[in-house]
């Protein structure tokens, strides 16, 4: 599952709405808003929300409100009665700091409620259940960190998460946006640090199949026409598809080959992805590849073996290390570095395919 964030008072509710639908129709099933950012004006939270909850509703989405103690007096409500927030269209609270485990326990049992997944252990959790914590309204939300160098290590994303899973609580991280980023710092918002400068879709999927994450949610307040893109294509298609710099190419044929959609091999190679129906596709089409001098191979290199290479040729491959230039391989493309992360959890037999940037697009 993936969502995306809407803070308060930060567009009009037109522009609100197209963004709900434009999301909506990519797949994204959850909104994520803010009551306690300190550059807001709290005055306005009670109107703004409504107004976000009825959208929300109206696209039959989730929405999740981070919400701390003060955030409730700012709504005209106490924590007693958070359940009526659902009338409101919010889903579920994520209980920042200054919730007894009593009031988060309260929460589970009016709404869907998401702990603070950077400061609950173990024994935090046997407490909440013990005290009658309904597992089942019930999530782990890491932590975004606007500021740089602050994120956590992968590893620690995948660590926490199965702890959580051992409690049968599904698990929520953030990853950057490529669009408008979030203030003040405006930096990208990503749990993992690692991540800060990675593509959405890219970030996303290493979060699912690296750290066994359940949920990924973009920070920031925006992501690029081609992220968007990314993730419409995943999820219609079950393609996993990567950001490129190719060509020019001289024959039309070669490029045709490029921008198929491909599938990787099942045996996967250590130091390339294989395209498995590549080589088919030349035969098929008498796709002659004349040797033009190779070039080097850094991580990331789309490239196609030539002719020199015999029945290889036709073979299109990226790589996913440094690799020497050869004269039996052509280099045709390079995966944009935000995207480079997606060569490591590619799949076995996994369908991919290219989205071409503009030179008047960013490098990122």
């Amino acid at each position: 599952m993936k969502g995306f964030s809407v803070y308060l008072g930060q567009q009009s509710e037109e522009k609100q709405q197209r963004l709900l639908s434009k999301m909506k129709r990519a797949g994204f099933q959850t909104v994520f808003t803010s009551l306690h950012i300190p550059e807001d004006d709290a005055g306005t939270y009670k109107t703004a929300l409504r107004v976000l909850g009825k959208q929300v509703r109206e696209h039959e989405m989730e929405l999740f409100a981070d919400v701390s103690p003060a955030s409730f007096s700012h709504l005209g409500l106490c924590w007693e009665h958070a359940g009526e927030l659902l009338h409101w269209g919010v889903s579920g609270l994520r209980a920042d700091v200054g919730f007894s485990p009593d009031q988060i326990v309260s929460f589970s049992k009016q709404m869907k409620v998401a702990l603070n997944a950077g400061t609950v252990d173990r024994e935090t959790l046997q407490n909440y259940l013990e005290k009658g914590l309904h597992v089942e309204n019930t999530e782990a939300w890491h932590n975004f960190y606007p500021r740089p160098e602050t994120g956590l290590p992968l590893q620690d994303v995948q660590q926490k998460n199965a702890l959580f899973h051992s409690f049968g609580i599904r698990t929520v991280a953030f990853v950057a946006g490529d669009g408008v980023k979030r203030g003040p710092v405006y930096a990208g918002v990503p749990t993992v640090e690692d991540q800060r400068h990675v593509h959405p879709f890219a970030a996303a999927l290493v979060l699912w199949r690296m750290a066994d994450t359940d949920k990924v949610l973009v920070g920031d307040t925006d992501i690029s026409e081609k992220s968007m893109q990314a993730f419409q294509i995943f999820e219609n298609k079950a393609v996993v598809s990567m950001m490129v710099r190719i060509g020019p190419f001289e024959d039309e044929s070669v490029q045709a080959l490029v921008l198929q959609t491909h599938q990787q091999r099942m045996d996967k190679a250590d130091y390339v992805v294989r395209s498995q129906t590549s080589r088919p596709y030349a035969r098929c089409g008498n796709v002659k590849i004349p040797a033009n001098g190779g070039g080097a191979r850094p991580t990331g290199t789309i490239t196609i073996d030539n002719e020199q290479y015999g029945r290889y040729q036709g073979e299109l491959q990226i790589t996913k290390t440094d690799l020497s230039a050869s004269e039996k391989v052509n280099v045709v493309g390079h995966v944009l570095a935000g995207d480079l992360p997606i060569l490591n959890v590619l799949r076995e037999g996994e369908r991919f395919c290219f989205i071409e940037r503009l030179e008047k697009e960013s490098e990122q």
